[in-house]
């Protein structure tokens, strides 16, 4: 499996529709961008507020889903959007309304992730859940059957989370052990903040471990149910990001990444691109991702009920390792 990078699917009729998108009032303005700024922002801190008046449970739903929308608003904000000041940008993405990462973690793996020819290969992309073959041999029977367990829909919503809080932290401990100064500033930034959201959360009486349990680990949940299986090994990196189908509910909630070939062919396109584009290009994108469509986030639950999804040893490492071994 090489890591060629294929030309991106950007023929004479698309560059001018994107053009003609990209010219519009409606995009150059970034107004849905800014408006779900002000909407998430003043939902999440309003919902507190007044979390008595609502009742616990309703709340509690409303935090779960400003607190994911906010997620996949940082996503935007790494992308250049709403505007293209990288510094202003985090400014708008740095407050911990999710808790566990800091904006700019997030942001230096997720570029990283972004380099399409690496794409899904261990060692080289951040968010892949594969690993390399030497790793994968030393891992235990319990170790492996944990992965197992996470790599099923119900086991990637529940214990995805957990395992993914647990590395951040480790890799916390690992910046102030080496004396990273970067990440050291990063990290107290985030905890200045993070102890000022708790003081606020802390005064209109609500409970931060009820936060913690009941609404920041349920939104990691559902940005697992937008990831689950979004990649997979193959040749072409084209052919590594998924189109997902998806209802309204979930393209709002995750701003349209589950149009996910289209948002790596195309990664600077705003939220409200994505589809339009999708839509009026459908059959050459499924083209160009060699069919790697799914029908809706339903369609991974059936399938992967009970079942894990194979990413274990990424297959492309292992054959080269295969290769090297028969050489030597």
């Amino acid at each position: 499996m090489s890591g060629k990078k294929s030309a991106h699917y950007l023929h004479p009729q698309q560059r001018d529709y994107i053009r003609h998108l990209s010219q519009s009032w409606l995009w150059r303005s970034e107004l849905p961008t800014w408006t779900l700024v002000v909407v998430i922002y003043t939902g999440w801190f309003a919902t507190l507020a007044h979390w008595q008046t609502l009742g616990l449970i309703p709340a509690t739903l409303l935090l779960i889903w400003f607190t994911t929308w906010y997620m996949s608003l940082q996503h935007e904000l790494i992308h250049g959007h709403p505007t293209r000041s990288p510094l202003f940008n985090q400014m708008l993405g740095l407050m911990p309304l999710a808790v566990w990462y800091p904006y700019g973690l997030y942001r230096d793996s997720h570029l990283q992730h972004h380099r399409d020819q690496h794409l899904t290969f261990p060692d080289e992309d951040p968010e892949t859940y594969y690993f390399s073959p030497a790793r994968w041999r030393r891992f235990s029977p319990l170790q492996r059957r944990i992965i197992s367990i996470r790599n099923t829909f119900p086991g990637r919503v529940v214990l995805g989370p957990a395992i993914d809080i647990v590395q951040t932290f480790a890799s916390m401990l690992k910046a102030f052990r080496r004396v990273d100064l970067k990440a050291m500033t990063m990290w107290l930034i985030h905890g200045v903040l993070l102890v000022a959201v708790f003081a606020w959360m802390h005064h209109v009486g609500f409970s931060i471990l009820y936060f913690l349990l009941a609404v920041s680990y349920p939104a990691l949940s559902l940005t697992k149910i937008r990831s689950f299986l979004e990649h997979k090994a193959a040749d072409d990196p084209q052919a590594r990001s998924a189109i997902n189908e998806a209802s309204l509910f979930w393209r709002l909630l995750f701003l349209n990444l589950n149009y996910h070939s289209v948002h790596h062919n195309l990664p600077g396109v705003p939220w409200y691109g994505l589809r339009k584009i999708y839509m009026q290009y459908r059959d050459g994108y499924l083209q160009l991702n060699q069919g790697f469509l799914v029908g809706g986030y339903r369609e991974w639950l059936r399938r992967f009920l009970f079942r894990s999804v194979d990413v274990k040893a990424h297959p492309g490492q292992t054959s080269l390792s295969k290769e090297a071994d028969n050489h030597e």
